[in-house]
């Protein structure tokens, strides 16, 4: 081997956002002029830059190049110790490559994100909110939610109250909220509550949200019932005071006549008649009229009738619930449709199972997901979008989590013009049936790994990336 090489030094340590520098030397040991190229490999690659790239030596000479890491401060950048390494490829000799290695270690970091699904719930008896936490940090985040109000008004009952999430993944904690006084005459009352997020070591994190508790039977009805009570018992006293005496003197008219006042004996020819039953005939409903041929067999004289042309009837858009319907009465089972918008052209057609959505290689960002499933309990789904306003340099959810039933219709993101395009998605599908996989293409990075949630319904997957620099290109989807 003609290269001597040493990195200066071997072993270092970086804190994710931020960047170090490690020196490798390397002397030209051989007896021609030779020149080197330099490529990164191992995981710590794509936050590698080296420079210079390319190195021209004399034999006897020595040259210095360095290596700059800077990993980003995401779930990506793992925690803990990360070998790297660079090939050397000479120009003359390319099949004596040199890889010399190295030790890189980042830095743990903590940074989480909640949410709750929806932050407003309405019930007589119970309200059933959902608590979403996202881990955006590189280490595992153990915590454990609790629940709280002032005045304590509402009981809580979380499942589960310890939660272990991994570096870039989510869970949903299930919360019953449960008024410990039932209303049951008025008006609704709101009670704001907070699930605290509680990590070793540290301050509590509180999520806010409101519990807007009913009334059993609204104010209109017991107002209603008590004035159908005043009135009935006013009737019943008006009744009993004022009773009407009724006389007549007929009897003793008749007696003084002579007259009996017995009722005759009844006859067999007097029977009562039977009402007629009401009619079984149904209305007629006049037909449409007829257009006469102008060959005229009947009557001389009338002009042939013209009918007008029927409107063609406006097509129905191909959306993903209509292909997925389709495709499911081909092929019962579980399937996942889709369709992207893209920026400046609008609707792709819908595609199923693992084809591509959207553009490579184009610039052109996806701004609205059109997404539909057969037999998988349904789908939810929101989208991370843009951020213009952000101080981090990361994006943001636009809304609430958004659920369909199967073989329906479900959009994320927004169509309009001055709407910010799409980063990523975070989604899942029902709790009992099926998983749902994804790999995303984002501009300047390529296709990401193909990555799953788990079975249960409460985890989620998040596809894209969180960096207001970047935006989703195009999708692939399975079920």
């Amino acid at each position: 081997m003609s290269l001597w090489t040493s990195l200066e030094p071997a072993s270092s340590t970086v804190d994710p956002g931020g960047s170090t520098k490690v020196r490798l030397r390397l002397r030209n040991t051989g007896d021609v002029v030779d020149e080197y190229r330099f490529e990164p490999v191992g995981d710590v690659a794509p936050w590698t830059v080296v420079e210079p790239q390319t190195l021209r030596l004399y034999p006897g000479t020595t040259g210095t190049v360095e290596l700059t890491f800077a990993p980003p401060r995401s779930p990506d950048a793992v925690a803990g110790p990360n070998p790297f390494a660079v090939r050397i490829t000479p120009t003359e000799h390319p099949e004596a490559t040199t890889v010399p290695e190295g030790n890189l270690t980042i830095t743990p970091f903590t940074e989480v994100r909640a949410e709750l699904v929806p932050p407003t719930v309405k019930g007589r008896f119970r309200g059933r909110p959902k608590l979403a936490v996202d881990n955006l940090g590189n280490t595992r985040l153990t915590a454990s939610v609790s629940g709280s109000d002032n005045g304590d008004h509402l009981s809580y009952d979380i499942h589960p109250s310890n939660v272990q999430i991994e570096p870039g993944r989510a869970a949903f904690v299930k919360a019953t909220l449960k008024p410990r006084q039932i209303i049951w005459f008025g008006s609704k009352e709101q009670r704001p509550y907070t699930l605290a997020i509680q990590r070793s070591g540290t301050g509590p994190q509180p999520v806010e949200g409101t519990y807007v508790q009913r009334g059993f039977l609204p104010r209109w009805l017991a107002t209603f019932l008590g004035v159908f009570m005043a009135l009935a018992i006013t009737f019943v006293m008006l009744w009993i005071a004022y009773k009407p005496q009724v006389h007549t003197s007929a009897t003793e008219k008749l007696q003084e006549a002579g007259i009996s006042t017995l009722p005759p004996s009844p006859s067999t020819s007097a029977a009562p008649l039977t009402p007629p039953s009401p009619s079984a005939e149904a209305p007629v409903v006049p037909s449409a009229p007829e257009t006469q041929a102008a060959s005229g067999s009947g009557g001389g004289g009338g002009g042939s009738s013209e009918t007008k042309p029927k409107e063609s009837a406006k097509p129905q858009e191909d959306t993903a619930a209509t292909a997925v319907t389709q495709l499911a009465a081909q092929d019962p089972g579980r399937h996942i449709c889709y369709r992207a918008y893209l920026t400046d052209k609008g609707w792709t057609k819908p595609v199923c199972d693992g084809a591509m959505a959207g553009t490579v290689g184009e610039d052109r960002p996806i701004k609205s997901l059109n997404l539909a499933t057969s037999d998988t309990d349904g789908t939810a789904a929101t989208a991370f979008v843009y951020y213009p306003q952000s101080t981090d340099g990361k994006g943001h959810y636009n809304g609430p989590w958004k659920g369909v039933v199967d073989g329906a219709d479900l959009y994320i993101g927004s169509t309009k013009k001055d709407d910010p395009y799409m980063l990523g998605f975070a989604m899942n599908v029902g709790e009992s049936k099926s998983v749902v996989c994804q790999t995303t293409h984002v501009h300047n990075e390529g296709w990401h790994g193909l990555a799953c949630d788990e079975p249960g319904g409460d985890n989620y997957i998040f596809g894209g990336t969180l960096s207001n620099l970047l935006w989703l290109e195009a999708v692939k989807f399975t079920v």
